[in-house]
């Protein structure tokens, strides 16, 4: 039987090779390159687009935007980055760049900073003009960072539908497309400001299947969502009600069509423009896959797909272990959700790791096992950790602390229960992210 501390230590590092896997700085170098006096982007096909363009707008935005920024910085040269260039982050993730404005935002609601860089952003990439290249560096949390709601929707009004959509326990694709009907930047807007210049996006995913449309809610390509599908997904959740006026008011009129509709696929607008997948979840699970055999585990990929309730999730997970006769790793990688019900503190890979906990002991889970979940960006919803790493004596520590796991679980107050166990995944900001990651060691 493998101790228990060894089960934590190549669970981390099995984590950390997921995480590096997304390094953004290198994802950028891998793709950007000048020679002959262009500047070469590598498409998925093999090839690359390069153009003689007079002047580059460098426009990132994400929780990995300072990294990517980095890397294309060294590969542009100074007399082609136009002084319009813009970087838009989270305040954890800011680093200082030389001959580009950076700023720090707020994540996962949106605050006045973001709405502040979101409207410069805006009004740069409206400079851009025929001959030019704007270069748009894309990383999971964009939706939040650079907030421009519709006017005459204020920023207080669109954190009140985005406060309500992240309690609902709806998804990130449904989060999405409200999200774009309400905004002058995302589902395909920031390429309709950009559309008398040419637009690549780099992009690194943080959504499941790496649908571009979904990837902080699509910035620069078609949306095939519609202002009815926002308005049947808030009544969906029973949010419709609670929404402010001038947020339904919005909606009722674009479905009317008194508003235009998002860019749609085949618009006139996306001529000049393309993308290039540059890092993604799946990249990541693969890097783990070879890490932990790497480590001698026998390794099974439990899914590219981990999704749904982080308690369900957590029970099946459970039910489906079954008693190894060597160590053995079952990776996975996804974004579940939590239904919040309580006002306890954690986030969703910290109510799953104790979820699992549990379900492990209902479960009668033998032999030695540790499981974490963490978030590749090192933030998991409001708190300082990433996740959490739990194993077969979590509950044990948390009730010798005298609390109650289970009506912790309830009370969605996994952070002070796994702080009382010491198992918080306490990580930092990563600079990238790609979703989440699961790792659920076993050993006879």
């Amino acid at each position: 039987m493998t101790a228990i501390p060894a089960l934590r230590q190549d669970a981390r590092q099995i984590f950390q090779a997921g995480v590096q896997a997304a390094d953004p700085y290198l994802a950028v170098k891998r793709h950007l390159h000048f020679s002959e006096g262009q500047l070469k982007i590598s498409l998925p096909n093999g090839g690359y687009r390069s153009g003689h363009w007079r002047s580059i707008y460098l426009i990132a935005f994400g929780k990995a935007a300072c990294g990517m920024a980095k890397a294309a910085l060294e590969i542009i040269p100074p007399d082609l980055l136009n002084p319009n260039s813009i970087v838009v982050t989270h305040y954890a993730n800011v680093t200082p760049l030389a001959n580009l404005q950076v700023i720090g935002a707020g994540h996962p609601l949106p605050d006045d900073q973001g709405y502040s860089a979101a409207l410069q952003l805006a009004e740069r990439v409206k400079k851009a003009r025929p001959g030019d290249l704007v270069l748009v560096l894309v990383s999971g949390g964009g939706s939040a960072l650079i907030p421009y709601p519709a006017p005459p929707i204020t920023l207080a009004e669109k954190i009140v539908v985005t406060d309500l959509l992240l309690a609902c326990g709806a998804t990130i694709n449904q989060i999405n497309c409200v999200r774009k009907h309400l905004s002058v930047l995302k589902g395909g807007g920031l390429a309709r400001l950009a559309a008398a210049a040419d637009l690549h996006a780099l992009i690194l995913s943080d959504v499941l299947g790496d649908d571009l449309a979904s990837i902080a809610s699509g910035p620069t390509v078609p949306d095939s969502s519609t202002f009815t599908d926002a308005v049947v997904i808030l009544r969906q959740f029973h949010i419709w009600e609670k929404l402010p006026a001038s947020v339904k008011r919005h909606l009722a009129q674009g479905q009317s069509g008194l508003i235009p509709e998002t860019p749609k696929p085949g618009d006139p607008i996306f001529r000049s423009t393309d993308h290039t997948l540059i890092g993604s979840n799946a990249i990541s699970i693969d890097a783990m896959l070879d890490c932990a055999q790497g480590l001698g585990y026998g390794v099974e990929l439990y899914g590219r797909d981990f999704c749904g309730e982080a308690r369900i999730a957590a029970d099946q997970l459970a039910g489906y272990v079954k008693r190894p006769d060597k160590p053995v790793a079952l990776l996975a990688g996804g974004e579940t959700t939590v239904t919040l019900k309580g006002t306890g503190l954690g986030g969703r890979n910290q109510e799953l790791a104790l979820a699992f906990a549990l379900a492990a002991e209902t479960h009668h889970l033998a032999g030695s096992w540790v499981f974490l979940s963490g978030g590749t960006d090192g933030r998991d919803g409001p708190t300082d950790a990433a996740g959490g790493l739990v194993d077969a004596g979590s509950l044990v520590r948390i009730r010798q602390a005298g609390l109650e796991p289970l009506a912790l679980l309830h009370h969605n107050d996994s952070y002070h229960a796994l702080l009382a166990s010491h198992d918080l995944l306490l990580t930092g900001a990563t600079g990238t992210n790609v979703a989440d990651l699961q790792i659920l060691l076993l050993s006879p």
